[in-house]
């Protein structure tokens, strides 16, 4: 049926035709409508989630406020009122320390009753992204999966034979020939280790899944962190209290949100080191996950944000993979394993980075709801 036909039938069905506001409201583009003088006039709730702030704080502020006066959006803007015409733009980067570096896709049309006033749609084009990085998280997980699984057969069985050949040697050595064979005994323990690491990217188990409250998982790995590795650090919580529950293991999510945050609190300065960790609901993409025929929503995202150096260029591109570190000491299995625990969740993971602000963004499924029983933002 055509949209036409569909609302002459639903006029004569007597149902209402939808308003524009509920119109607005349901666009998943960020949609601003700004007067002549750049004020903001309106802000749908999307654009609320891009900007994160309440239409409140957005309505009667001017743009300039929440993007630098340099922006590429104000040429367009000037553009669109010169020309009387609507232009389009990919490939922007919006940058400003309110929302970060975004990178988008913007459309700006006059509205047609002879004042300046302009509405601009705003895209995040990171969705490609996204699923480009979902797919090289699943090939670097399959990948370290066969390895550890190799590992746990085919290297632990000799280093255990080493182990105790070096025992028994050392019985019949001097107390200062031992040093040696404690060394072989030390450095074996080492590798083993490594590859009980190595072990559980082997585990290809469903993940026993149910409703988590993820604020009190981030509860959890915010006091380990202050009573060992971050007790220097100052940690700050911005957390949507009506955030519904995720749709995880609780156990493993702990293990991703305390991989991140000692990575955080690794890279922060000695003086002055501060870690933020933050919840939001956002209209997140929607990914095919293997074994579910449906798409899987991933409203839930939790971030882990640091005022380090920022990720070096020369790992940027490969900081998922297992064994690539910046770390003098570092195995490179952490951020391998978040890869890994996120990708069995449906999830995905991703970070920008630049000095003094690095963010890891985890995207996570909500809990199934009932059609009885929706579950909208805000309550």
């Amino acid at each position: 049926m055509s949209p036409r036909a569909a609302a002459v039938a639903r006029s004569r069905s007597g149902d209402p035709a939808p308003t524009a506001d509920a119109i607005l409201a349901a666009l998943v583009e960020a949609t601003l409508v700004v007067g002549g003088d750049d004020t903001i006039l309106y802000a749908n709730p999307a654009a609320e989630q891009f900007f994160g702030t309440g239409a409140a704080l957005l309505i009667g502020h001017p743009l300039g406020e929440f993007l630098p006066h340099d922006s590429p959006a104000f040429s367009l803007l000037t553009q669109v009122r010169l020309s009387a015409a609507a232009v389009s733009e990919s490939g922007l980067t919006l940058s400003s320390p309110r929302i970060g570096a975004r990178f988008v896709a913007i459309q700006m049309a006059p509205v047609q009753d002879g004042d300046d006033r302009v509405v601009i749609s705003l895209l995040e084009q990171s969705i490609a992204r996204k699923i480009d990085n979902q797919m090289l998280h699943r090939g670097a997980a399959r990948s370290v999966s066969a390895m550890g699984s190799m590992l746990a057969h085919e290297v632990k069985n000799p280093l255990s034979g080493i182990r105790g050949a070096a025992q028994l040697i050392e019985q019949s050595l001097g107390e200062d020939e031992r040093e040696l064979t404690q060394l072989i005994c030390e450095e074996t323990d080492r590798i083993v280790a490594l590859v009980d690491r190595m072990e559980a990217f082997a585990d290809g188990r469903p993940v026993e899944r149910g409703p988590i409250n993820i604020h009190q998982v981030l509860g959890h790995v915010r006091k380990v962190a202050e009573a060992g590795f971050g007790r220097r650090v100052r940690f700050v919580e911005t957390y949507d209290p009506s955030l519904p529950p995720v749709w995880g293991n609780r156990d493993q999510l702990i293990q991703v949100f305390l991989n991140l945050v000692k990575n955080a609190c690794e890279a922060v300065p000695e003086e002055g080191g501060e870690i933020i960790l933050s919840t939001a609901y956002r209209q997140g993409v929607r990914l095919a996950v293997p074994g579910v025929r449906t798409k899987v929503h991933l409203p839930l995202v939790v971030s882990v944000q640091d005022n380090g150096p920022g990720i070096a260029d020369a790992i940027r591109e490969q900081v998922f993979d297992a064994f690539v570190t910046s770390k003098v000491n570092g195995t490179g299995l952490g951020l391998a394993l978040v890869a890994k625990i996120v990708n069995d969740h449906g999830g995905v993971v991703e970070f920008d980075s630049e000095p003094r602000r690095t963010v890891f963004n985890v995207m996570l499924p909500m809990q199934p709801v009932t059609r009885e029983e929706p579950w909208r933002p805000g309550g």
